[in-house]
């Protein structure tokens, strides 16, 4: 039977994501079995790691090479003052492990290249893409495309944010943004981000993770999903 595929505890721990009735045992059943990489652990990144950590995914990978600075404390609200200078991939997956001790946290702190990303992507079941930048996002596009896995990629700069998922036959990152628009773009340390925007659109990357997996909902397939901070808009473009 399907109730016998989690434990009692487990039954308890997620008992919130049980009654929904979307997931109920059997997508909390893949939730725990999943495996789901999160490339970067900024502000983007640290809120989609916690929320995924706290829903049970069984398995999440975490990469990011940069330290922590006292800048990223407006923003990145996982992290505090005492812990700067240290790497934000080893103090994230503390934290996750302190959250929920029975998933699986690994540690990368490495620059991913195509080589390292196609290696290290080949066993999860879903990709976040939670880079600062458009070089970054056009390599997971491309090697995401080369191995078929489902990804959802976002950005954020001042007080606008957008987010979308690809899922195999659906449009891709390269489809909404091509490469020639990588030219225009503004880096936060220039532009600026106002933290909050960062956690509305990490929230909804996270939702997306956990409705793949657990096959519950409809996705943010073959539209982009824009919000603008200022005047509480969203708006979703088909491709």
């Amino acid at each position: 039977m399907i109730s016998d595929q989690l434990s009692a505890d487990q039954r308890r721990r997620y008992a919130r994501n049980i009654s929904v009735d979307s997931i109920g045992v059997e997508g909390q059943s893949r939730l725990l079995r999943a495996r789901v990489f999160v490339l970067g652990c900024g502000a983007l990144g640290s809120v989609v790691a916690t929320y995924l950590a706290g829903a049970g995914v069984g398995r999440i990978m975490l990469a990011d090479f940069d330290t922590i600075d006292i800048s990223n404390l407006q923003r990145q609200t996982h992290y505090c003052e005492s812990e700067a200078g240290l790497s934000k991939v080893a103090v994230l997956a503390r934290k996750l492990r302190e959250l929920n001790s029975t998933i699986e946290v690994d540690e990368v702190e490495k620059l991913i290249t195509p080589d390292r990303a196609r290696l290290l992507f080949a066993d999860c079941d879903f990709i976040v893409d939670a880079s600062d930048n458009p070089d970054t996002k056009y390599m997971v596009d491309s090697v995401c495309a080369e191995l078929r896995k489902p990804y959802s990629v976002a950005g954020v700069l001042g007080l606008r944010g957008q987010v979308m998922t690809h899922v195999e036959g659906t449009a891709r990152y390269c489809d909404f943004f091509p490469e020639s628009a990588g030219a225009g773009y503004t880096p936060c340390s220039v532009g600026g981000i106002v933290g909050p925007v960062a956690g509305v659109i990490a929230s909804v990357q996270a939702l997306e993770a956990i409705k793949y997996i657990a096959g519950a909902g409809s996705l943010l397939t073959d539209s982009l999903l824009t919000f603008d901070g200022a005047t509480m808009q969203f708006a979703r473009f088909q491709l």
